[in-house]
């Protein structure tokens, strides 16, 4: 490395110090490649390594986490979305590029649009009026993300101006997007917590929708909406001896969940010393000793159920149910709102959208219910497609994790079992690495 001449030797030991080390080893294990980082400590490093393998689309097999205030070092058994072991040298490139300087490999990608935050109540046919608003204003859609959660919306959507092809720097036409969407968010239920917002910023999308659904307070679980089978089930408790509130996680696997849940844990504060990620055929089972950022535990029962809430809402805020669509096809003006106004009128409410545009092609995914939120009749979908365009609108199956029946009584003292098990795992690398003196 090329040091300017400008740098003493101190300065120079520094950077070394707080650089991420950044290893890749394809031959320890049969069935992932192992992407190991060191590196000094500060908040929201976690984040940030999880943030880089994310955004490549990789899967998290197995993590385990350790730190010990001053240095931490993390072990991520990752493949990629086929589940195949990492062979592609421009990937790898980019894994040691990005974690070795803490970089969102995607940090570019909104540079020159205007982005806008919307939060609310959601309601059937909500993103089909914000989009017809967006269309009446000549503004084009290029990328978005849309969840709904617990009764609650929350849209980031990127936009530029239709006629210049440009970011909107217009105040009065900024203003004029605002009140309308605004309007729009408040319908008849809604007048005090419907917010808009734009922002020039980069950032990072999913993090930020996490961020706003916080902030909205989505975690607190409408009455109507009760624990289903498929919950995750979350503890919490304190090792009082250590100091360490300890965090146990049982769900179902699916892609990006470790960072759900390390974004949650990061935004409320509490900094991950140790951990213990295991994925075994659709379940996962996860184990944090965190802290807050002071250095003390969990202190209060009302503050335990806290975190319980927040993470059951960070991991249900992806898994959204309903019918996959997928609309490819020439992006054109107007396109999203006549979209999303035939699903309304056919019955369907949209729970969960994505809307990425590339040059003039535009692919939009779909997660779509009936109004009640219950399984669409396929002949209602079938319609929808004829009047969309059979070629353009396309039925994709779900993931197989979220079509699965309950756990039976004995699969789930198995799963019970494994969570319990990671306590011991967890304790065997705090031995390991002499922070504790047993761990039986």
């Amino acid at each position: 490395m090329e040091w300017p001449a400008s740098l003493d030797e101190y300065e120079k030991l520094v950077i070394r110090m707080n650089t991420p080390r950044v290893v890749i080893d394809n031959a320890v294990c049969a069935t992932a490649t192992l992407v190991k980082v060191d590196s000094a400590t500060k908040h929201g490093i976690l984040l940030e390594a999880v943030q880089v393998l994310t955004d490549l689309n990789l899967s998290i097999k197995k993590a385990y986490i350790s730190a010990d205030g001053r240095w931490f070092m993390d072990v991520f058994h990752v493949t990629d979305q086929y589940g195949h072991k990492l062979t592609d040298e421009s990937v790898i490139s980019i894994i040691e590029q990005s974690l070795g300087t803490s970089h969102s490999v995607r940090s570019n990608s909104f540079k020159g649009l205007t982005a806008l935050e919307l939060t609310g109540v959601d309601r059937p046919g909500l993103l089909s009026e914000v989009f017809a608003v967006l269309s009446d204003l000549q503004c084009s859609v290029v990328e978005a993300k849309v969840w709904t959660h617990n009764g609650r919306n929350a849209s980031l959507i990127y936009v530029k101006d239709y006629d210049s092809g440009s970011q909107i720097e217009d105040s009065h036409k900024i203003n004029r997007i605002e009140g309308r969407l605004r309007n729009v968010l408040k319908g008849d239920n809604d007048i005090r917590s419907a917010k808009t917002a734009v922002s020039m910023a980069e950032t990072h999308t999913e993090r930020r929708l996490h961020q706003m659904m916080f902030a909205d307070r989505d975690y607190e679980r409408n009455s109507k909406m009760g624990h289903t089978a498929s919950s995750p089930a979350i503890t919490v408790q304190n090792w009082a001896k250590r100091g360490y509130s300890i965090v146990n996680v049982q769900c179902k696997d699916r892609p990006k969940l470790l960072f759900d849940i390390v974004c949650t844990i990061t935004d409320m504060d509490y900094v991950v010393f140790h951990g213990t990620i295991v994925t075994e055929g659709h379940g996962a089972y996860l184990e944090f000793y965190i802290r807050h950022t002071d250095g003390t535990p969990i202190s209060s029962e009302a503050e335990r159920q806290r975190v319980i809430q927040c993470l059951q809402a960070a991991i249900e805020r992806r898994a959204s149910e309903g019918v996959r669509l997928e609309l490819c096809t020439m992006d054109r003006q107007g396109l999203l709102s006549e979209v999303t106004r035939t699903f309304r009128e056919n019955g369907l409410n949209v729970t969960r959208a994505e809307i990425s545009t590339t040059r003039e092609m535009t692919l939009n995914v779909f997660y779509v219910t009936d109004m009640a939120g219950h399984p669409v009749d396929p002949k209602i979908i079938e319609a929808v497609r004829q009047r969309i365009g059979l070629s353009n609108l396309k039925v994709k199956e779900l993931p197989s994790i979220y079509k699965e029946e309950a756990r039976d009584e004995t699969a789930a003292g198995v799963g019970g079992a494994m969570l319990l098990s990671l306590g011991s795992l967890v304790r065997r690398n705090l031995y390991n690495l002499g922070l504790i003196k047993s761990y039986s």
